[in-house]
């Protein structure tokens, strides 16, 4: 795929390891310090988020096996984020726009990231659904934009650029 310009500087087709590897960590990890500080401010162990996750494989049971059920909703979790990362790299490389306006594909990303998690993922999973509040979505959504969708869609253009 030839290079384009942007006003940022040259881009081109992201590296996958790059973009994928590090888009997927840093959405990790951002998105494990979001979902447990969330958590802990709203008054829950941030245990039990990593239980509710591993609940999605294991059903109701994986709340009564504390550190395996956490292990397993942090690995969970992260082979997601690295799912997420793995996603956008590919459509990148069909779409290149969304590496040349990585900002706002990125908070569309976090968006699409967060509804499909939501209302494909959780409802075929083992896990029960959560009651819905605007709250609950609007924090879910800027959470998904920040932590999510932004950094794996930026990773990329780095990626794209380092190429």
């Amino acid at each position: 795929m030839a290079a384009t310009s942007s006003s940022h500087g040259q881009v081109g087709r992201p590296r996958a390891f790059d973009a994928i590897v590090y888009g997927g960590l840093v959405a990790g990890v951002l998105d494990f310090l979001a979902a447990s500080i969330n958590a802990y401010v709203r008054g829950t162990s941030p245990i039990r988020v990593w239980q509710y996750v591993a609940s999605g494989l294991l059903g109701p049971a994986s709340f009564s096996r504390r550190f395996e059920s956490v292990l397993l909703g942090v690995l969970c979790h992260f082979v997601i984020a690295f799912g997420a990362a793995t996603v956008f790299f590919f459509l990148s490389l069909r779409f290149p726009v969304l590496i040349r306006r990585a900002l706002i594909f990125g908070i569309v990303f976090g968006v699409v990231v967060y509804f499909f998690m939501s209302r494909v993922v959780i409802p075929l999973s083992a896990a029960r659904r959560l009651p819905f509040s605007i709250q609950g979505l609007i924090t879910g959504l800027i959470i998904h934009i920040v932590c999510v969708g932004l950094p794996i869609a930026l990773l990329a253009r780095k990626a794209a650029r380092r190429a």
